[in-house]
């Protein structure tokens, strides 16, 4: 009787959710719920409190639409901001094709005569570089080189993303624009390295295969405002990098590989451009949201792209490397210090007006973290030098185990 009870009590729960043209006429008169529910079985009260959420057939296909994504309000931010992709793509990206540059036109052309004599000069300039510096140029260029993992990332950001892999969206056409110029940079710097003939290319090779496979995890959490300013810090770190590396090679002698840098920064100086635009028309929509989001990210430290790089035997290769690029003032702590204190000051969020409370918190926070992050970093790279703390140069299997 108990069993008889149940299964009754589950066929009319059941009859309760079937379409209209299933249930008797009264389902289908007085009633805003229309096909959802059988309002003579299940109110609409009773079905809100089943089901968690409130809504009806009209409101249904709009609540799955928002609900399919984690942010839905950032995506919305970011489909209104989408006529600005647009317009950087046009402004921002090079031209594809004969008017862009490629790396062929700084390399020697070896389909020519001269070609021997143009690697051999090539490599009389390269001859000059420091160890160091050459592990620099390496761990940039492995870097740049784990460009797909990068691509993938982009594609994570809601309201962002390219899912039929030629889709004609503005963001789309930005992120397939981005990697096609980003692609340049790796292609050229490892042509450049083979060609110089210092470097083990082969383990070189090894260790951009480990940095693909490994991944890399920004903490974007798919977050479009995550993902936007992540690349406005990243961006500018990457020119500074490179720009910092050219500066070391004029100085070395080698000319091919100061304008190579420079060619290499002046693109991620343009891209750095661009993102920090995205942030601010993200700032004029949603000035709570984003500057929230940039004091919590800041909250933690900004991973670099390669800090799970290995060559399969070094497991501390990119400390390692990083150490060395400290050393030169390649990257260092206070360049992390004022790539906060330009963004701070590019998007002015001092005089940002009409913050919620918590916003203003956030605010206050990130206006007063450059020169915070500036005195500890200064406290720390003095007290290394009064202590004689010099670091114990490693050996890379980049350069045949020669230490830098």
């Amino acid at each position: 009787m108990a069993l008889a009870a149940v299964l009754a009590s589950t066929a009319a729960t059941a009859s309760a959710f079937q379409p209209t043209s299933f249930v008797g006429k009264s389902a289908r008169v007085g009633t805003s719920l229309g096909a959802t529910v059988d309002p003579d079985v299940v109110t609409k009260k009773e079905y809100e409190d089943i089901c968690g959420v409130s809504f009806d057939d009209k409101l249904l296909s709009q609540r799955l639409e928002r609900t399919k994504y984690l942010y839905p309000k950032h995506v919305e931010v970011i489909e209104d901001i989408a006529p600005i992709a647009d317009q950087m793509v046009d402004d921002i990206l090079l031209e594809t094709g004969d008017k862009a540059w490629q790396p062929q036109d700084y390399l020697p052309d070896m389909s020519k005569e001269e070609c021997m004599e143009e690697v051999k000069e090539l490599r009389e300039m390269a001859a000059g570089l420091p160890d160091d510096v050459l592990v620099v140029l390496i761990g940039d260029m492995v870097t740049e080189e784990a460009l797909p993992t990068y691509q993938t990332l982009l594609n994570t950001f809601e309201g962002c993303d390219d899912p039929t892999g030629t889709s004609d969206t503005a963001w789309a056409r930005w992120s397939r624009g981005w990697t096609s110029e980003e692609n340049r940079h790796g292609d050229l710097l490892n042509k450049y390295l083979y060609l110089g003939g210092r470097c083990d290319m082969r383990n070189i090779e090894v260790t951009i295969q480990h940095l693909i496979t490994s991944g890399f995890n920004p903490e974007a959490q798919k977050d479009p405002y995550r993902g936007f300013l992540y690349t406005s810090f990243q961006e500018r770190a990457t020119k500074i990098s490179h720009g910092n590396v050219g500066k070391l090679a004029r100085e070395a002698g080698d000319k091919n590989l100061s304008k190579i840098c420079a060619i290499i920064a002046g693109d991620e100086g343009r891209h750095e451009k661009a993102y920090q635009k995205f942030v601010t028309e993200i700032l004029q929509r949603d000035a709570d949201g984003i500057i929230n989001v940039f004091g919590s990210m800041m909250r933690g430290q900004i991973v670099m792209p390669a800090e799970l790089m290995t060559d399969g035997h070094d497991k501390d290769l990119y400390n390692n490397f990083s150490t060395v690029a400290q050393r030169l003032g390649v990257y260092t702590a206070l360049d992390y210090a004022d790539i906060i204190k330009h963004l701070v000051k590019t998007w002015d969020l001092e005089h940002i007006e009409g913050l919620s409370s918590e916003a203003e918190k956030e605010r206050d926070y990130l206006c007063r973290l450059p020169e915070r992050y500036r005195k500890l970093a200064e406290r720390s790279m003095n007290k290394a030098k009064k202590a004689g703390d010099e670091p114990e140069p490693k050996s890379f299997r980049w350069i045949y185990d020669r230490q830098a």
